[in-house]
């Protein structure tokens, strides 16, 4: 019987393993990277050991490192959460040979079908080897990992050597493996998966269905289950094809096998053998404990015969530290505050921690229950709405947006959603009351002495200074005989923390909470400004500014001062959060400045490089 786990894994995923490791009795271990050491799962844990380092292939992908900690800690069996070194079968054996329960599936399964190459192979499909212009468009796609990372759809022949270079790249900073390949890439198909359990007996479930299609960078957003809108003849050709893989490699523990549907036919994908980001909403809908099965079947029980029947539907959105409206760059910062009330919050995050940039920018997942599809997609939208999310920008409002959206509501979507509807979704809607609230509470916090009380003689407007969805707001107020006017508007109550406004008879409240130069108006945040701009704050047009903080993994090949570049041409890239990211030439001209080396680390805002334009 197991009685210690450690999870080689870190975050949210780490938080789930504890979470279900605590209510068994059993004794937990993190292990963290010194990035990581006041990290969520490092202070829930029983136990901690440091892994030196904070980039992940000297700390999360050390399995040597690991499999030390563990035997150090007293552990008697390891959890490999999801990522990292999940799916490689040197560290599935690396803890069998150390005299340790590996908490997964079989070396031997992982081997055949974590590597896509090889999974496809077993399922009777083959790669791309030679790519012609008939071939296009392909998907360049890591041999090992997943969560979008290594990925990239090549249109033009011309592309597919930088796309090749740029997936290795990611993936071997991601999974400590390079390899990748390429296949057909299915425009506008519904990402459709199919979790299974299976135990040491032989007995397979397949745990029905989730649709994983809303997608940004081939990584999922929006999931549920089941799936919906699929004949009843897919559904059992889905499950058959399932368990069939599984079969085939005598699978063992949680995994879950996807599928491209398009036209009506399911097109095999991968197998994943480890847990999903997505699998609480199986569990809601089988009301079932996944990782507490991981355990058991570990521990060599059988499952029961049948599986749970399902009960309603589950929708589940991933709350990222991310900019959508800006090519989803990711974010940093003090997460300040992080409440949703109503639903399910799995994070490894709690208030004030820090959001670093070694990591993947994950939040949270928000995951609603209901008896039905439209009652589970309005719990989950109301929930975003009502959530308190204090810190670097999000995407709260676009998964609210997508959840209403009609396309979803009618379960017509594909993973070519956001290409589609991206601008739309990402249009800044501010609620046009903020800074006026604002002004109002910043007027009585800060005392201004023609704030509150009641005067005889009108006072003059005053006026206050915030950035609001990239632009400036200037609201004014001001005390009359009949107490305070501000644009138009009645203001019922004002003080440091509650403003209440009357537009048309109908009264609103405004909830303020201040960071600094930050202010959170109910959900909508704003940055109060200096009343007289810094003239030592511009910079020279054509800069290129670190859209986060990272490091410079490259520069385009010959660039140097002085030489042309074209408009949406590369110039350097950076990577953070696992991710590279593409700085590219603002306008054709000419480089005059380049600020930055490989290697470099930057920080949000650095001056990157400047590029004066071409005269026209």
């Amino acid at each position: 019987m197991i009685t210690s786990v450690l999870v080689a894994n870190r975050g949210e995923i780490a938080c789930r393993v504890f979470r279900t490791c605590h209510s068994l009795g059993i004794r937990t271990v993190a292990v963290h990277s010194d990035a990581d050491e006041n990290a969520l799962h490092a202070r829930v844990a029983d136990a901690t050991v440091r892994l030196p380092g904070a980039a992940p292939a000297d700390t999360y992908l050390r399995g040597d490192l690991i499999v030390k900690a563990a035997l150090a800690a007293g552990a008697d069996a390891v959890h490999p959460g999801y990522g990292f070194l999940s799916e490689n079968p040197d560290f599935a054996r690396q803890v069998l040979d150390a005299g340790l329960t590996w908490i997964g599936p079989p070396p031997e399964a992982i081997e055949a079908m974590a590597s896509k190459t090889r999974a496809k192979e077993l399922m009777g499909l083959t790669p791309l080897h030679e790519v012609t212009e008939d071939d296009l468009p392909v998907l360049v796609k890591a041999a090992a990992g997943g969560g979008g990372r290594g990925m990239r759809v090549v249109r033009r022949l011309d592309d597919l050597t930088a796309a090749l270079e740029s997936a290795r790249a990611e993936a071997a900073s991601a999974f400590g493996d390079g390899e990748v390949f390429v296949e057909p890439y299915v425009e506008n198909g519904r990402h459709v998966e199919v979790q299974i359990l299976a135990d040491t007996h032989g007995t397979i479930w397949p745990l029905g269905t989730r649709d994983c299609s809303l997608q940004r960078r081939h990584q999922k957003v929006i999931e549920e289950a089941p799936a919906p809108a699929l004949p009843e003849a897919l559904t059992e050709e889905l499950h058959t094809l399932a368990v069939r893989a599984a079969r085939a490699v005598d699978y063992v523990g949680a995994g879950t096998v996807e599928f491209l549907v398009s036209a009506g036919k399911a097109h095999f994908l991968e197998m994943n053998t480890r847990l999903q980001v997505e699998h609480p909403v199986t569990e809601a809908v089988f009301a079932l404990d996944l990782v507490a099965e991981q355990i058991r079947m570990a521990e060599g029980h059988p499952l029961p015969a049948d599986p749970p029947r399902p009960r309603g539907h589950a929708v589940e959105a991933r709350l990222y530290a991310e900019d959508p409206a800006h090519d989803w760059t990711p974010q940093t910062g003090t997460l300040h505050r992080l409440s949703v009330p109503g639903v399910r919050l799995d994070t490894g995050y709690e208030d004030g921690d820090a959001i670093g940039v070694h990591y993947d920018p994950m939040l949270a997942k928000l995951i609603a229950h209901a008896p039905t599809r439209a009652e589970a997609i309005r719990r989950l939208a109301a929930a975003l709405d009502r959530a308190t999310i204090h810190g670097p920008t999000t995407n709260r409002d676009l998964l609210a947006r997508s959840l209403r959206h009609e396309e979803f509501t009618t379960a017509r979507m594909d993973t070519g959603f956001y290409d589609r509807h991206l601008p739309d979704l990402t249009s800044p809607t501010p609620d046009p009351y903020a800074p006026l609230a604002a002004a109002l509470a910043d007027a009585h916090t800060q005392g201004d002495p023609r704030f509150g009380g009641w005067r005889n003689v009108p006072s003059q407007p005053r006026t206050r200074r915030y950035a609001l969805a990239g632009k400036e707001h200037e609201p004014t107020y001001r005390h009359t005989r009949t107490g305070l006017e501000a644009d138009g508007v009645t203001v019922i109550h004002a003080d440091s923390h509650l403003v209440v406004l009357e537009v048309e008879g109908v009264r609103q409240k405004f909830e303020v909470t201040r960071y600094g130069t930050h202010r959170y108006v109910n959900t909508t945040h704003l940055t109060a400004l200096p009343r007289f701009p810094d003239p030592t704050t511009q910079q020279a047009p054509g800069s290129l500014l670190a859209p986060m903080p990272g490091t410079v993994v490259r520069v385009a090949d010959g660039l140097n001062p002085g030489s042309a570049v074209q408009a949406g041409q590369p110039l350097l890239w950076l990577e953070a959060m696992k991710m590279e990211h593409r700085i590219a030439a603002p306008a054709t001209g000419t480089l005059t400045a380049l600020h930055v080396a490989v290697g470099q680390q930057v920080e949000v805002g650095a001056l990157l490089a400047v590029v004066k334009d071409q005269p026209t």
